[in-house]
């Protein structure tokens, strides 16, 4: 027997099935019920009850991408927050293998990077690399802070809902599955995002949210409501799992801006000197000019010898 619904907000200790149910993450087994030991929302799914976490923290694994921010930077190794009450390393040698170099004129303290998680110890610290995909450093933009477990109601099905936040706001949006996100975009671009991303953190587990998140996007770009379509069954279902998100290669996209903004820059330089006279050419009509000018005042100076002559 089931004594809760999917989705239900349960409280620790509170008894959630009998034995016909099979106890999941975030809950215990006591006299033949399958009990909740922690605060969060119900997961039915095969006879198998789970509890979500409303708040949790972020654990490595190794295999994650996450955002870090540097801390310190010692002899060999950089200390990076990567939003977690565990540590994370970057030594050295994951970043430029043998070669010595200086390295705070690598990356130094403030610097948000993208990474993975290398491996982790017993201890839970966990060594990070740059070894993959779009790994690096990120340039301007804003960092988001969600809950890890809202990660995946985020990416949506097969990115469906990051896809559709993406395109309307036309900013770059990088996931970690340690709850940062990194946004890129126009001023007030981000700021939208920024609000919907905290959201969808909120109203994770409400049904509907795909379209609520929609219309808030249309509304605020376009000024009105898009067009309405049919839908899809089950939509919500696939809240709670911790899955990897697609890696986005802004590595690439951000060099690109690079080019295309020196580019610009030198194509400005070059209009700019060639509205600019030849300085050769000036020098050249300035000494013409100057010497027709000495020509008729030698014929001047010499009526005015003349007169001086004759005064005398």
């Amino acid at each position: 027997m089931i004594y809760v619904e999917n989705k239900d907000l349960v409280i620790p200790g509170q008894v959630l099935s009998d034995d016909e149910y099979y106890s999941g993450r975030g809950t215990f087994k006591e006299n033949g019920k399958v009990c909740s030991s922690l605060m969060g929302l119900v997961s039915l799914r095969n006879k198998k009850i789970r509890v979500i976490p409303l708040k949790s923290k972020y654990v490595p694994k190794k295999g994650d991408v996450v955002i870090g921010k540097i801390n310190d930077v010692r002899f060999s190794m950089w200390d990076v927050d990567i939003n977690s009450p565990y540590s994370g390393i970057l030594p050295a040698f994951e970043v430029f293998g043998r070669e010595k170099k200086e390295l705070n004129k690598v990356y130094d303290v403030g610097d948000v990077l993208f990474l993975r998680v290398v491996d982790v110890d017993e201890i839970k610290k966990a060594k990070l690399g740059l070894k993959g995909r779009g790994m690096g450093k990120f340039k301007g933009g804003i960092i988001v802070d969600i809950a890890p477990t809202k990660v995946p109601r985020l990416i949506g099905k097969k990115g469906s809902m990051i896809n559709m936040i993406k395109d309307k706001t036309k900013c770059k949006i990088v996931v970690g599955q340690n709850g940062l996100v990194w946004v890129k975009g126009d001023e007030d671009m981000e700021q939208l995002t920024k609000d919907v991303i905290h959201l969808i953190e909120a109203e994770a587990h409400t049904s509907g949210l795909t379209n609520k998140i929609k219309n808030k996007l249309y509304l605020a770009i376009d000024g009105e409501l898009p067009p309405e379509e049919v839908p899809e069954e089950n939509e919500e279902e696939e809240e709670f799992v911790l899955e990897k998100p697609k890696l986005q290669n802004f590595k690439e996209e951000l060099e690109q801006e690079e080019r295309e903004a020196q580019e610009k820059e030198a194509e400005e330089i070059k209009k700019e000197k060639e509205d600019k006279p030849n300085i050769a050419e000036v020098i050249e009509e300035f000494k013409r000019k100057n010497k027709k000018d000495t020509t008729l005042s030698y014929g001047d100076n010499s009526n005015n010898s003349f007169i001086l002559n004759n005064k005398q």
